[in-house]
């Protein structure tokens, strides 16, 4: 049976992550600390064999650094990123910017929590004179971008046999992950992706997945899946 492989990594801390603010399509770069998560995402990878022909990021500053230290770190500096809208991170609408800690006083835990992990909700919009689009979104809204991205662009590209690498976010990635494995809408609330953790799929022929893994050493893993899940306690 043919299989193939694909890893998905979500970008590293951000500035913003660091003062768990609501980042959304606001253009914040690494943190001192996200810089060392992309470095030690390259490392695994050069130390499991990975090498990447493609690699796909957002239109995101932190997910185009991600992207670069990896593959100066694999030996795949010369390898070109596709920087793509399609795959940003979650527009969090009147949200981006504020702190998740002021967020729960002002909306209560249960709607910041909505707005955070739950599949149809949608933050309160921006005021329409913003310059910006889209003016909020859900991750439904997320899901229905990425799709179509996967479709017409990774995985052909996956079929022929290419590495690849998408570099992105939480809830682009959560969105991707809910398409492979066909997750609910309510399990998809659960899952929290830890930052510049690389995650490999196994994918057969027809790109469903067979199994999938993340890279790296397992309490350490299961510590940055727990600072994701906490960021609102």
């Amino acid at each position: 049976m043919q299989q193939y492989k694909i890893v998905l990594l979500r970008h590293g801390e951000s500035l913003w992550n660091a003062q768990n603010k609501f980042t959304g399509w606001i253009d914040v770069e690494l943190s001192e600390l996200g810089l060392q998560q992309a470095k030690k995402a390259g490392e695994l990878l050069k130390e499991n064999k990975f090498s990447f022909d493609v690699v796909f990021a957002s239109a995101l500053k932190r997910s185009i650094q991600t992207a670069e230290i990896v593959l100066q770190e694999t030996g795949n500096a010369k390898t070109l990123i596709e920087k793509n809208w399609q795959l940003n991170e979650r527009h969090y609408g009147l949200l981006q910017g504020m702190d998740k800690q002021e967020a729960v006083e002002k909306f209560g835990i249960e709607q910041v929590m909505a707005f955070r992990r739950s599949y149809k909700t949608r933050p309160p919009a921006l005021d329409k004179q913003e310059e910006s689009i889209p003016l909020t979104e859900s991750l439904e809204d997320v899901y229905l971008r990425v799709q179509p991205f996967w479709l017409e662009k990774i995985a052909p590209l996956v079929l022929q046999g290419k590495s690849v690498l998408v570099s992105a976010h939480g809830n682009s990635l959560r969105a991707l992950i809910k398409m492979l494995d066909c997750v609910s809408d309510q399990e998809i609330e659960k899952l929290n992706i830890p930052t510049g953790v690389p995650l490999v799929y196994v994918l057969d022929e027809n790109l469903k997945p067979i199994t999938h893994y993340y890279l790296g050493n397992e309490q350490d893993i299961e510590k940055a899946i727990g600072a994701v899940k906490n960021q609102i306690k």
